[in-house]
């Protein structure tokens, strides 16, 4: 059986949970970059409103954020938007190649996730520090199916700078052709790293 690798430095790691649809986007006309919105891909916008339910979210998962937790766009916040970014530009990148990653794929990368870990609970708490509600730890893992399955398809490992090189190149170019626009209270996209870099100064999200 392979074993995945879970804490690496690879976009894999990076990049983590696939989705065939990228839930939280929502139409918008005229300029979406409005306050009420945190990225715009392809004319879509991701609502503000999707990102504070994801990070309420993980005020419920132990090892989550604390109920004390500052909204900061350096913080949880920012983290919850390069999440909901990646869905979208991961969804279209593998949809542009293909073949799309089965539920049933999914299901058994969680029962393999599950007894690696030690059980359930302590999958959820592993993946609550890295940002991932409970209710996202199926996205998460087929996302990573997803990045793996776009690094074979240009002919590489994704656990190899080549495979990790490859996968930036195909999520940089993807991004690129969504239009992808963040609100840059939340930062700038890295193509290259492809996550959001910090914004030159804090704001708090509410």
């Amino acid at each position: 059986m392979h074993r995945r690798r879970t804490a690496t430095t690879t976009v894999v790691a990076a990049v983590t949970g696939l989705l065939l649809a990228a839930p939280g986007l929502a139409g918008c006309a005229g300029d979406p970059l409005t306050a009420g919105t945190a990225a715009v891909l392809d004319g879509r916008r991701i609502p503000v409103d999707a990102v504070q339910a994801r990070v309420a979210a993980l005020r419920h998962t132990p090892g989550g954020v604390s109920a004390d937790a500052r909204w900061e766009a350096d913080g949880p916040v920012r983290r919850a938007v390069t999440d909901l970014v990646l869905d979208a530009v991961v969804a279209r990148a593998v949809a542009d190649r293909g073949p799309a990653v089965a539920p049933a794929e999914v299901a058994t990368a969680r029962v393999e996730e599950e007894r690696r870990h030690g059980g359930a609970g302590r999958l959820a708490r592993a993946l609550a520090a890295r940002g991932v509600p409970a209710e996202a730890i199926d996205d998460r893992l087929g996302r990573e199916l997803g990045i793996r399955r776009l690094a074979a398809a240009a002919g590489a490992d994704a656990d190899t700078p080549a495979g990790d090189a490859a996968v930036r190149r195909i999520l940089a170019a993807t991004a690129d052709a969504l239009h992808l626009r963040v609100n840059p209270r939340y930062g700038s996209w890295d193509p290259e790293h492809a996550t959001l870099a910090p914004a030159a100064r804090p704001w708090l999200t509410g």
